[in-house]
């Protein structure tokens, strides 16, 4: 992804801040005689987070990694000291369960005197699952399909993974016996609360181990570094909020209405937008929808320029991440209104050049949103 274009630039410096293997081995540069005896990654960004343990521990220590498919890094895959499982997201799939139980086993088997290092991370919920017998993982797949398309924000979800799973909400813990626990954990969550990331996956609710937690990356450290990029252009950031925390069209008409009207200058914002799907929706993320009803908001206007998208490099079921757009991509309103509608924006924002491809980029930080007025 190159970063010629200043919003891109800007982007590509907030997700450098929150790096997995970068911010795990910030984290931990001072825990040398911490000495794990085995590390647990589960999430988006666990294999570049378990990388940076290596960093730290070196890579002779016993690791297990719950991610993402196509999210592994070569370096684990080619160490017989790690076992990587890869599974679904959004929604939870049979290699979900799969890795829920070899999360549980690898815990359950530590000695009383081990220490466990656990690095968590945006996407956990899904990846990593263990189910109590009356339920099965098809009724579980339709609930989380149901919730994802409903309209609630993930804390409202996590809840209500957590009454359920035998994992989340510290359970995975509970089958610690050994003396100490650091959980490294990057925040895909507002709050930054280890109780909801990855819906308490890491939560020492249930545990009696010596324990301690450390966010060590999260959407205001991404927003801070894209705005200190931003000066290093030469523009003034005059916005700076964690604040897309509502329906992606009540916040393209908010935004836009303020942008239309905005001084020069870069404006930043950050967390994660609600989208209402319906019945059969299309081919794209709430990023992309969110960018594609920012264009129609700024349609015809030739001065500002918008860069939306997922810090993980993905938007939903899509290999996109988000969407880069300006007064003109709204070039073809009939149809671009249809694919507002039927959830399609990734089609249509493909076919004028404003879908924005990033690949995994190693972390989870929520939701970017970045804009230029010139």
């Amino acid at each position: 992804m190159t970063d010629q274009n200043p919003l891109l630039s800007i982007f590509n410096a907030g997700i450098a801040a929150v790096s997995g293997k970068a911010s795990v081995m910030h984290a931990l540069k001072h825990k040398k005689d911490f000495k794990p005896d085995l590390v647990v990654a589960v999430g988006k960004a666990a294999s570049e987070m378990c990388l940076g343990a290596q960093a730290i521990f070196g890579n002779q220590v016993p690791a297990i990694v719950a991610t993402k498919y196509k999210h592994s890094q070569p370096e684990l895959l080619e160490n017989p000291n790690v076992k990587i499982i890869e599974s679904g997201h959004p929604i939870a799939d049979e290699n979900s369960l799969i890795a829920g139980k070899a999360l549980i086993d690898a815990i359950s088997l530590l000695p009383a005197d081990s220490k466990l290092l656990l690095l968590v991370s945006g996407g956990a919920s899904a990846i990593a699952e263990h189910l109590p017998a009356e339920m099965s993982l098809a009724d579980w797949q339709a609930l989380n399909s149901r919730m994802v398309s409903s309209g609630m924000n993930i804390a409202e979800i996590n809840d209500k993974r957590k009454s359920i799973s035998l994992i989340k909400d510290g359970h995975l813990l509970e089958n610690f016996s050994g003396g100490q626990v650091i959980t490294c954990a990057i925040s895909d969550v507002q709050g930054d609360s280890i109780s909801t990331i990855g819906s308490g996956i890491g939560d020492t609710n249930r545990s009696s181990a010596l324990h301690e937690v450390i966010v060590v990356a999260s959407n205001q450290t991404a927003r801070f570094a894209a705005a200190d990029q931003a000066q290093k252009l030469g523009m003034t950031v005059r916005h700076n909020e964690e604040t897309l925390y509502a329906d992606v069209f009540k916040l393209a008409k908010k935004i836009g209405g303020f942008l239309r009207c905005a001084n020069k200058g870069t404006y930043i914002w950050g967390g994660e937008p609600t989208i209402v799907l319906p019945e059969n929706p299309g081919n794209g993320g709430r990023n992309q929808s969110l960018g594609l009803a920012l264009a129609k908001e700024i349609n015809g206007v030739d001065n500002i320029r918008i860069l939306v998208a997922g810090t993980d490099g993905t938007d939903g079921p899509t290999d996109a991440a988000g969407a880069l757009v300006d007064g003109s991509t709204f070039h073809y309103p009939g149809e671009a209104q249809q694919a507002l509608d039927n959830a399609n924006a990734g089609d249509y924002l493909e076919k004028v050049g404003a879908r924005l491809v990033s690949g995994p980029t190693g972390t989870n930080v929520m939701d970017l949103l970045i804009a230029i007025v010139d």
